[in-house]
Formats: C-alpha cells, structure tokens, sequence
C-alpha cells in the first residue's frame, strides 16, 4: 500500500469516527423529536381533527420544515458562517461585530441581538432535558396506564443522575454516544418503514403541494400545527453550535446518509399508523412499536433522551465560557473533565442552576404535553436572531452584498417568522417560561456588560499616566527589595491601582515589577506565539500583556513562563502576583439605572475570584482593596 493510500485510509477512518461522534452530540436533540412532535399536532394541548387531508398537510409541513430550516439553512449555510472553525451564537456575534467596526450603533444592535440569542438558548436548555426525558419515561402509560403516577418520579430520577454524573465529564460515556445514536436511528428507521409498508400512499405527503393546501384551506388551525412543526427540527442550532468539535463536513455527511433519512421514515411512518386508526394520535410513536418491543423500547428511547439532553447541558457550559471570555458573564469556575479535549469542561454553578430550572419545570408542566407549549418559542427566536446576524454576515464578510444575502435570508425567515407567530399563540399555555426565563439571562449579561464598562470609566478617572509615574520615581525611588512582583492591570498604560495602594501603605517596591494586562478577543484561539507580548521599561519595571482567544483556557502563570524567550525568566517561588479587589457603592443618578446598579454589585460580589479563574496560586496572591461609588 502506498503512502499516499495509507493517508487516505486513516483521513477517511478520522473522518468516519467524527461523523460518528457527530451523531451522538450534535443529532440527540433534533433526534428526539419524534418521541413528541407528531403526538402534539393531533393528540396536544390544541390538537387538529385526525383526517386524511390534515394528516397529509402535516407531514408535508415536517419533511420541508426539515429540508429547508435543517438541510439548506443550518446545513449548507449557516455552518460556513465559522469564527476559526469555531461555531454557535458567540461566533457568529464576533463575525458580525467585525463588520461593524466604527460603527457604533451598528455594532450595539449587533450586540443585543445576539447577547438576546445567547439567552434564548439558555431557555431553551431549561426545556430540552424537561420535555426529552418526560416524554420517554411517558411510554410506560402505553404498556401500562396504572404507571401514570410512577412517571414524573422516575424522570426526576433520570434528571437528577443525568446532573449528577457531569461533574465526571462525558470522556468515558460521550464514546458510547455515537453507538447507541446509531442503535435509535436505525430503530427510528425500521419502526417508519414497517407502517409504511402498510400504507404506502402515505409517501405522496413529500409533495408540497399537500402542506400548501393545509396551509390555506384551515388558516387558524394551521397555525396551530405550525407551531407543533417547529417541535421536528429544536436541536438546529446544535449543528452549528458544535461545529467546533467535529467540523463542518462530518456534520454534513452524517446528516444527509443517516439522520434525515431516518427521522422522515419516522415521521411518515407515524403518519401512516395514524391514517390507519386515528386513535393511534394519543402516542403515535411508541403505538409504532411491536408489544414485545414496547418496554426495550422506552429504555433505549430514554438512553437516547438523556445524551439529548447531554448535548444542550454541554452546549450550555461552552456557551457560557465564552461569554464569560467576552465579558457578558462573571467569572466562574471552571473545571476541565478530559486531559485530551479542550472543549469538555463543567461549570457547577451553570450544571446546578439548570437542573433546578429543569426540576420546576417538570414538576410545575408534569406532562409532555403541557411543556410542548413552553417549547418552541425560545427556540424561534433563536432561529430569527441567527438569520439576522447571519445576513450581515453573508452580505459583508462573504462579500454577497445586501441584496443577494437579504433575498437568500428572506426565504428562511418567511418559513422561521410564521413558526414564531404560531409560537406566541402558545404564551399563555406556558411559552411565557422561556421568555421569562431567556429575558432574565438578558438583563443579568447586559447588566454585567454595562456595569463593568461604567466601573472600567470610574477607575480611569482616578488614573494616573503611566511613563510619568516612571519618570517621578527615577528621582524619588522607593526601597527595593528582592523578587518579582505582578500586579494585574486592565490599562497598559496606565498605573494600576494596587500598585499606587502598596506604594501608599508598605512604602516598597520590588526589584522586578510587571505591569500584566490580559487581553480577550473575539477570536476563537489565539496562536502560542502570539500569546505574550514583553516590552522592557525603566527601573527594571516590564510590560507584560497576555492574549487568549474566546474559546482559550486563561492560564497567567503558564503564559509568564512563555516570555523567557523574551529575556524575562521568572522564579515561581519568587514572585508575587498584587491584584486589586474593589468594593462597589451604587448611587441614585448614575448612568445605569439603581436597580440594575444593585445587580451588578451582587453579581460582583459573587463572582468567581481572579486568582481561580487565571490559575494564580493562591499562597503568592496579595489582595488590595479599595472603594468605588458607581
């Protein structure tokens, strides 16, 4: 065998392995679905009549629904709209904002859009894991309606453990993802084929001439299908979400061979049991299923759930990393499950937090049917905001212009609007929890966007320039003594402030003194060259800034020791890192309202501490405090 072939075999094994990876992350969400989404069209809160015509009209409406949201829109274009190879809201808000660059009313917009996609997302992760693992563990009531009230304890169960469990990271359980997706994609498959053969008219639904007419003929009740359609294709934003991990092709491919064939064999195959006996619409999925094959079934069903809801709750930790690198949210712990993937990590307040959101809402919705009102709507929104950014995108970064990117845009926002009106009618039924929810996430991240800039002007109306300070203590140097000291500092060029406080009260200097500034962009990763810069200044002080990207692991002792090749080696046991702590007062009048002042005060307070979040050793920290009225 040549090289040339033996390359060739391991890129093609590679990429067969991603694809397969791809399967159980990416597609447990938007493979779910059929546990739910037929059920709550003719079986739901609003249910339409089970005839033939509306029966064709909907399955028209979910396969075109998957074509032209998932497979053109998400698949063929929002996943090239890639920061670095990186994806999801966060990139897509740094594509855009590059744009904007000078424009600051444009590049405000650009920013509460997506900052209002980020939270949408995180409403949508509240509901995810909710109504996946309700609605499997509700396939007991089939086989055995005395099961009813043993139902929302075992999901409670199933919840908790699946919370329970992050904290060990999905290293060892994510290799058993991609299998077991595979197992119910090919079940999803045989269960569609095997009512299929029965009524094999079923398949003239393809045709969108049958979704149209529905559309027409019954306006007020289509839009209450509509707003069931949109249950077949939650779990989109995944896709470009997690594009990172495996890239864009894998993706892709995997869709395409395997996830949309057999999810549409499902759907039609639900469609077929339903024409054939209209009391099949209470639970067509698991009424799909063999009697011998029920109780296997749920179990598989409520495994598949579970790496669904794995998926959002990962998508949530790297969601909000990110955030946390581009200033929306607070520092945080952060803890790495895998030595070999950068990507796996667990947040415990982010892990805790959404399981308690994920608790009430079983217990206050307690059935499937009820949360399918809450589902939808987050999810929506999150679509429009996506296409939205993504046109700038589309039109100034790939240079399509605004014409031929609003007309491709248009078409998908025609299809994703008329899901969002369908999903407003289900507020009252309980679509107001997402909004609630996702709208609280908002003001906490605006909240801490604004108040760190306002504290940010506060302090550097008390600056005071940096190369006269250096100028002033060449005549009046203070004592020296030995070793090297770091004092973090957010203006390069200005004095920081724990420094001019140690100078206040201990009357000394080091011998060696670093002026670090640690610096995000709206990049993914940046580059280990280019991740110090060390520039010498007078009586041996240094300038020191560090760089990471958004999706980078912030690390200040590992970058310090990069800058040896720069002349600047230092003793870890000799070096004390100085960081200022500032009490925050808020006061009446200010340029953010008082009660968001009074929230971002308590954000401040319980923010994760500087030393953790840099990985500083804690014995080589010196505090410094001092009084700030914002």
């Amino acid at each position: 065998m040549s090289n040339h072939q033996a390359a060739a075999e391991v890129t093609g094994k590679r990429f067969a392995a991603l694809a397969l990876a791809a399967l159980g992350v990416v597609y447990g969400d938007i493979g779910t679905s059929p546990l739910y989404a037929m059920k709550e069209v003719f079986a739901g809160n609003h249910p339409i009549p089970a005839v033939e015509a509306n029966i064709y009209g909907s399955l028209s409406l979910f396969f075109w629904a998957l074509v032209i949201v998932v497979s053109v829109k998400y698949v063929m274009f929002i996943t090239r709209a890639d920061n670095r190879g990186e994806g999801g809201i966060m990139a897509l808000i740094a594509l855009a904002l590059h744009t904007a660059q000078e424009k600051p009313r444009q590049a405000k917009a650009i920013m509460i859009l997506g900052v209002l996609g980020a939270a949408m997302f995180y409403g949508d992760g509240m509901v995810t894991p909710a109504i996946s693992v309700l609605s499997a563990v509700e396939g007991l009531e089939v086989g055995a309606p005395v099961l009813h009230a043993f139902v929302i304890p075992l999901t409670i169960v199933v919840l908790f453990l699946l919370f329970f469990v992050q904290k060990s990271g999905t290293a060892v359980v994510g290799a058993f993802f991609g299998p077991v997706m595979v197992v119910w994609f090919t079940v999803l498959a045989v269960l569609g084929i095997s009512n299929i053969v029965s009524h094999p008219e079923i398949l003239a639904a393809l045709n969108p001439v049958f979704g149209v007419e529905f559309l027409f003929a019954n306006k007020a009740m289509a839009l209450m299908a509509m707003g069931n359609v949109v249950l077949a294709v939650t779990g989109a934003e995944a896709l470009y979400a997690d594009m990172g991990h495996f890239g864009r092709k894998p993706i892709a491919r995997a869709w395409f061979a395997f996830v949309l064939p057999a999810l549409v064999l499902n759907y039609f195959g639900q469609g077929a049991l339903i024409l054939a006996d209209p009391a099949n619409a209470d639970n067509p999925f698991y009424r799909s299923a063999p009697g011998w094959a029920l109780y296997p079934l749920i179990g598989l069903a409520t495994v598949a759930t579970v790496i669904a809801s794995q998926a959002v709750i990962s998508g949530a930790f790297s969601v909000t990393r990110q955030a946390m690198q581009l200033g929306f949210v607070p520092r945080m712990e952060v803890q790495h499950t895998s030595e070999q993937e950068q990507g796996q990590i667990y947040l415990p307040a982010v892990n805790w937090g959404l399981m308690v959101a994920v608790m009430i809402l079983v217990l206050g919705f307690k059935s499937s049917n009820n949360l399918a009102a809450a589902y939808g709507i987050a999810v929506t929104g999150d679509m429009v905001i996506t296409s939205l950014l993504a046109t700038v995108v589309v039109a100034k970064v790939w240079n399509w212009g605004w014409a031929k990117a609003g007309l491709l845009f248009a078409c998908f926002l025609s299809v994703e609007l008329v899901f969002l009106a369908a999903n407003i009618l289900k507020i009252p039924d309980g679509g107001w929890f997402p909004l609630v929810a996702g709208m609280g996430v908002f003001i906490l991240m605006t909240t801490w966007k604004r108040g760190r800039e306002l504290l940010a002007e506060r302090l550097k109306g008390e600056r005071l320039e940096l190369e006269p300070f250096l100028d002033s203590l060449a005549s009046s140097l203070p004592t020296r003594v030995e070793g090297t000291a770091v004092f973090l500092n957010a203006d390069p060029k200005g004095v920081p402030h724990a420094m001019l406080h140690n100078l206040m009260h201990n009357k000394v200097l080091h011998e060696r003194v670093l002026l670090l500034s640690v610096q995000f962009f709206d990049t993914p990763y940046v580059p280990e060259i280019d991740r110090v810069e060390v520039r010498p200044l007078k009586e041996n002080f240094w300038s020191v800034i560090i760089q990471y990207g958004f999706m980078d692991e912030p690390d200040i002792p590992g970058a310090l020791a990069l800058c040896a090749g720069s002349g600047l080696e230092l003793t870890p046991l000799d070096t004390s890192y100085f960081i200022g702590r500032e009490t925050l007062i808020p006061r009446l009048g200010s340029e953010l309202a008082f009660w968001r002042e009074k929230i971002f005060v308590a954000m401040f307070r319980n923010a994760g501490s500087a030393t953790a979040y840099f990985k500083i050793p804690s014995n080589r920290v010196v505090e410094l405090g001092t009084q700030v009225v914002l």
